[in-house]
């Protein structure tokens, strides 16, 4: 079988016991996508798998058989930005960066989430035919991805523009 990373085809590991982030960045040198914990609890190794956020350590590359990757090397639009990495630079959404590439993944996932009326534990409304965005439903939403420089506030302000872009 073969795995689609960023649009391309590439082969499975010979290896089932290799984890999607091995493999990404062992195996196909993608390094973006960053070893954290390498236990599920940061989220520095998001990506986008079938366009719905995964840890990658946590995460068998076999597990991506037949499906579609999307590392933050993938995740741009042509040679420009993604709305997000845009946004991040703007709001000063990053300090040593490390977790930056898991973050903009992880909102690029939630705001996908949001669009399609997911509710998160801070959702007031479940009712709701659109979920109001607020920093208190991002911080919630991307409570999995970590920031221990202290950008989280930058981080926050980055994905509420995108949003409230979107939605305009």
């Amino acid at each position: 079988m073969a795995i689609r990373v960023n649009g391309t085809e590439v082969a499975s590991p010979d290896d089932a016991r290799v984890s999607l982030l091995d493999h990404l960045r062992e195996g196909l040198h993608l390094t973006g996508t960053k070893v954290g914990c390498n236990q599920g609890a940061c989220g520095a190794c998001t990506v986008l798998l079938d366009g719905q956020r995964v840890l990658s350590c946590l995460t068998l590359a076999v597990q991506a058989d037949g499906r579609e990757v999307t590392t933050i090397e993938g995740l741009a639009e042509g040679d420009g930005l993604h709305p997000l990495q845009g946004a991040f630079i703007e709001h000063d959404g990053f300090q040593c960066g490390y977790c930056t590439p898991g973050q903009i993944c992880a909102a690029s996932a939630m705001l996908r989430e949001l669009a399609e009326g997911v509710p998160s534990y801070v959702t007031a409304d479940l009712a709701q035919e659109r979920i109001l965005l607020s920093r208190e439903e991002i911080r919630e939403r991307m409570s999995g991805n970590l920031c221990r420089c202290g950008a989280h506030n930058g981080i926050v302000d980055a994905i509420f523009q995108v949003a409230t872009e979107k939605a305009a």
